[in-house]
């Protein structure tokens, strides 16, 4: 079941808030036990899963496997912490007023949780706001994307198959989305407020949810540095992986490479031509490398950025022809700091390349953003490591690879525009619970 209009949402809401004390006693081998059976559904239904996202997000049908095989370990991943999420044992008797007196602090969920995803990986990220409650024994109330909703109905139908309560997961696919995006930041039925999605939207629906916990994941224009140790060869297969996969729509898509002069010409060479070997075609065919976009109109967007860049001055490495949704890469150098495909989410397949003097340089290059989610950094000296790692203004500092890497393991968010709170099995389920002390 899923639901379309307002009223249709205030019941799935309501059927959440009543619902709530009974997922919350839930013993952990239950939740366990559910989240083992939707993690072993995936598995078994992956093909299918694959095929639909393939589909509906235009996702080429290699990267379309991959994510439903991750959303299988997100949902493995949370079963094996259910079993896991204690508490601690305090002393109290530091002095003699409380002598004869323990502390014992559990975390219990907050209530239900309101939940908003993208368009770009519809079903691991619904995983990653659903997986973490019910394994703390909290209800969901989720608005997936307009453009990709038949995913998270598919895998609703998983969860209530596997034992959830159907009031426990609601889907809503509102006629009206901007209007039941902000009921869910407002409602105060709903305690929780989970946003992954753009910075515009999402600060401004914190702004709203005035007294909830909200967590923001709200993507960037991450950033790779290129130490002078480098090797060229690997790190320009990974900067090309992951500026351009899934069309480069994806929240630490490499969109700035900051490369030591040493190396600069070399690697832009490099790049370019690793770039011109991408199959571009039919999501649908086992080939592909990159797809259409997602829609013409995010095409459109990203090919005038790229206009807007080189009118400012920026030079020309490679440009992609657009054929509708369809956009092949683009990679730019010399790009003034103002320009959007420089200081904006580009959020298509465009990589800006530009050489520093050292690493130094390069820290102050990536931190010189409002963004800041995940960096790569490429060198194989450890005090530039753990610099960069001190240094670095983000939320997930990644070695020799590309910011787009992500263990469903890992804490993941960003600070400043990129969103505040982390996601991350273990972490979410954090975000979601509140400590609470019971005194013997």
């Amino acid at each position: 079941m899923h639901f379309t209009t307002k009223a249709e949402a205030e019941s799935a809401i309501a059927a959440a808030t009543e619902v709530f004390f009974a997922t919350q006693a839930r013993a952990s081998f239950e939740r366990h036990a559910t989240l083992t059976r939707i993690s072993e559904g995936l598995e078994a239904q992956l093909e299918d899963f694959a095929q639909l996202l393939c589909t509906e997000a235009k996702k080429p049908i290699r990267d379309a496997r991959v994510e439903v095989q991750r959303a299988r370990m997100t949902f493995s991943l949370a079963a094996d912490e259910a079993r896991r999420f204690g508490g601690e044992l305090l002393p109290l008797d530091l002095s003699a007023a409380a002598a004869g007196r323990l502390g014992l602090v559990r975390r219990f969920p907050l209530g239900p949780i309101a939940a908003v995803t993208p368009f770009n990986f519809p079903l691991n990220l619904v995983a990653h706001k659903l997986a973490p409650a019910i394994a703390v024994g909290a209800p969901v109330v989720l608005k997936p994307a307009e453009k990709t909703p038949r995913i998270a109905l598919k895998l609703q139908e998983l969860v209530h198959a596997s034992g959830w309560p159907e009031a426990a997961f609601a889907v809503l696919t509102p006629e009206t989305p901007q209007e039941i995006g902000t009921l869910l930041a407002t409602d105060p039925r709903l305690p929780v407020f989970s946003f992954t999605g753009s910075d515009r939207v999402g600060w401004e629906l914190k702004r709203l949810a005035t007294k909830k916990h909200v967590t923001l994941e709200l993507g960037g224009n991450a950033a790779v540095l290129v130490a002078d140790d480098a090797d060229i060869a690997p790190t320009v297969a990974r900067c090309v992986a992951g500026g351009f996969a899934y069309s480069g729509q994806v929240c630490i898509s490499v969109q700035r490479v900051f490369v030591h002069k040493t190396h600069f010409e070399a690697f832009c060479e490099a790049l370019v031509a690793k770039t011109r070997a991408l199959r571009l075609g039919d999501p649908a065919d086992e080939n592909t490398d990159l797809g259409p976009m997602i829609t013409e109109a995010a095409a459109i967007r990203v090919e005038q950025w790229v206009e807007q860049a080189k009118a400012a001055g920026a030079r020309v490495l490679l440009q992609g022809l657009r054929d509708g949704a369809s956009l092949a890469p683009s990679i730019l150098t010399h790009v003034p700091v103002d320009q959007p495909i420089a200081c904006d989410e580009v959020f298509g397949p465009v990589v800006v390349v530009e050489s520093v003097e050292s690493f130094d340089e390069g820290i102050a290059r990536i931190n010189a953003s409002r963004f800041g989610l995940q960096a790569g950094v490429f060198t194989y000296d450890m005090r530039r490591i753990l610099q960069a790692h001190q240094q670095l203004r983000v939320g997930g500092v990644i070695i020799n690879d590309v910011p787009t890497f992500r263990s469903d393991s890992m804490p993941y968010g960003g600070d400043g525009d990129s969103g505040t709170g982390r996601e991350g099995i273990r972490w979410t389920m954090d975000e979601y619970t509140s400590p609470r002390v019971l005194v013997l």
